[in-house]
């Protein structure tokens, strides 16, 4: 017991004489050593401590040889620390201002990656994930022999994954309100813009539900044309998956529309 109450006392101790010694390295107007100190830090991995001591210096070395590695070790920082915001925002000024550096590239690769990382998950608005798009193309473009190819390839697959789930998302909860016609428009360009979307299958049914529903709530004197758009709807779902597994569902919405086009 009173071994683990001296090893806590000089866990402690240790503790208070770190903290001591960093507050006045903040204090201190020895850029020389911040700069050394915020290097040791950044080793150690303390992303808070060395951005920090960087946040001091970074105006006082602009335009020396130190500049580049100290706005680049800033970005990183506030990457580390979940800032994705602001990381994102050094890096892209970092590959602006430094474009011949030895980070330049990585900066480049962070830019997007920060806009990544920052990407909501499908249902909410993805102007985000757009831009880690726009970003990852770009980067893939300025830098075709990078060593993260696949890496850019993955993500891109991931972020255009999410915008085609939040395309399938919203149309869908069209359906679900009970806002036909609007459902209709919303999956059929959904189908159009993502062709190969793993939902597929599933929007061409709703499509036909929708129609089937329409047609069923609609006025006499629009019944006829929109239980022939649900048959039309039926026959491209069965073209495309003829073993679909909505089939004997559709089937049924199409015995029931046939009863009203006089095509029987």
């Amino acid at each position: 017991m009173i071994k683990k109450s001296l090893y806590a006392v000089i866990i402690i101790s240790a503790l208070i004489t770190s903290c001591s010694k960093y507050d006045k390295l903040l204090k201190s107007s020895d850029y020389n050593m911040k700069y050394k100190k915020a290097l040791e830090y950044y080793e150690k991995k303390d992303h808070y401590r060395y951005t920090t001591i960087l946040e001091q210096i970074v105006s006082v070395y602009k335009g020396t040889q130190r500049s580049d590695t100290i706005e680049f070790y800033l970005a990183n920082g506030y990457y580390h620390q979940g800032d994705y915001l602001l990381a994102g925002h050094y890096f892209d000024n970092f590959r602006k201002n430094y474009p011949k550096s030895l980070f330049t590239e990585e900066a480049e690769f962070m830019y997007a990656y920060c806009y990544y990382k920052s990407s909501p998950r499908p249902l909410l608005d993805q102007e985000t994930t757009n831009a880690a798009i726009s970003s990852f193309l770009e980067f893939s473009a300025k830098y075709p022999r990078t060593s993260r190819k696949q890496e850019v390839d993955v993500i891109l697959d991931e972020l255009r994954n999410k915008l085609m789930e939040k395309s399938y998302l919203s149309s869908k909860l069209y359906f679900d309100t009970g806002d036909y016609k609007a459902a209709i428009v919303s999956l059929k360009n959904s189908l159009r813009e993502y062709p190969n979307s793993s939902y597929r299958e599933e929007q061409l049914y709703m499509v036909l539900q929708a129609s089937y529903l329409l047609a069923e709530n609609s006025v006499p004197s629009k019944r006829r044309e929109r239980f022939q758009n649900t048959v039309d709807e039926y026959y491209t779902l069965v073209g495309e998956y003829p073993q679909s597994k909505y089939l004997n569902y559709a089937e049924k919405i199409h015995a029931n529309s046939i009863k009203f086009t006089g095509n029987q």
